[in-house]
């Protein structure tokens, strides 16, 4: 089947999705995604940030379709013309969706340990408004103890579904899920269990706000400041490929392997992850590369970085020395030479 996004075409297998279809393609066309999950069953359709403006349906039903669809769970059909970033509709929903999110979602970015690899960030800065609308009072929770290793910020999230699908899809005893109703929905574990089982820690790496984070990490330090690597070992719980995160010689963090649309490509168990910080415990293959605009990159020496010239007119800047000179600074003093030629040149004019 043949499926054009925002004038790009691309041939895809019949049940593909336009979200995966716009992965294939890569680029700016590839709409957001806050609850969408490849490799969970059943993610998608939440949150509505993937919307996009289908213009043709197909060649056997040219007509367009009258709402935006969610591409995440809509299907390509043969002919299907999509719009998305190239919409002036699909970017004022987005906007729209992104402001909603925001409603509840406290403002505490500076002292949340998701900062820098946070969706919800990326999407505020993609598009979110300098102002908000919203003057009611934010909806809040009362702090609840989850376990020894995850840290459950409520007030934080979003209602993607995520965790609870990793629990039920990795898991044989899940328990937690979403509690009450509407606007007092929210994230828990029946009669307040700990949750203990062994691949528990992945539901910190599928969150994609800070409403999960990893207690042994708790601000020790900014994602920015970690050196990423490749890094593996022998595990007989899961795969053993992992990203170890170091400041110096000191692992501070161990997550999943994450691809460039944050999603895990391997779950791992909660021994590498939260058991095994010495750098003894572990093969280090090298340094893992992120995306070029990503905040981690910042501080990253995997890229060449190269040099900066400034293209202006011929000999424009050689007289700024001399005009540091002439302003007597303290650092650039006036030598003998320099007051023969500054009084030649004032004798000429």
């Amino acid at each position: 089947m043949k499926v054009t996004i925002d004038g790009q075409s691309i041939e895809v297998e019949p049940g593909t999705t336009i979200l995966q279809a716009a992965r294939m393609i890569g680029g700016e066309v590839v709409p957001p995604a806050m609850c969408y999950y490849s490799k969970l069953k059943g993610s998608g359709g939440k949150c509505r940030c993937c919307l996009v403006e289908v213009a043709k349906g197909s060649e056997a039903d040219p007509r367009p379709m009258p709402k935006l669809m969610a591409s995440c769970v809509t299907g390509c059909m043969d002919g299907m013309e999509v719009n998305s970033k190239s919409s002036p509709r699909v970017q004022e929903a987005r906007k729209s969706v992104t402001e909603f999110l925001l409603i509840n979602h406290p403002l505490d970015c500076p002292v949340c340990d998701q900062a820098g690899e946070c969706d919800l960030q990326n999407l505020s800065f993609e598009h979110g408004k300098s102002e908000s609308r919203f003057v009611e009072e934010k909806r809040t929770f009362e702090p609840e103890n989850i376990g020894e290793n995850i840290q459950l910020h409520m007030n934080r999230c979003i209602l993607c579904y995520r965790c609870v699908m990793v629990a039920d899809q990795l898991t044989d005893d899940r328990v937690h899920g979403v509690m009450d109703r509407g606007d007092h929905s929210n994230i828990s574990t029946c009669i307040s269990k700990a949750i203990d089982n062994e691949f528990s820690g992945n539901m910190i790496d599928v969150c994609p706000v800070g409403a999960l984070t990893d207690k042994t990490f708790r601000f020790k330090s900014r994602v920015w400041f970690n050196k990423p690597y490749n890094a593996h070992r022998d595990c007989d719980k899961c795969c053993g490929k992992t990203t170890v995160w170091m400041f110096g010689d000191e692992i501070q963090r161990v997550t999943g392997r994450k691809d460039e649309y944050h999603e895990v490509e391997e779950f791992i168990c909660n021994t590498c992850r939260f058991d095994k910080k010495e750098v003894t415990d572990w093969v280090i293959e090298g340094p893992r590369v992120f995306e070029k605009d990503s905040v981690i990159n910042q501080n990253n020496y995997t890229r060449k970085l190269e040099k900066v010239e400034i293209a202006t007119e011929e000999k424009i800047l050689l007289g700024r020395e001399e005009d540091r000179k002439k302003i007597s600074m303290a650092e650039f003093p006036l030598t003998a030479e320099d007051i023969i030629n500054q009084k030649s040149l004032s004798n000429n004019g």
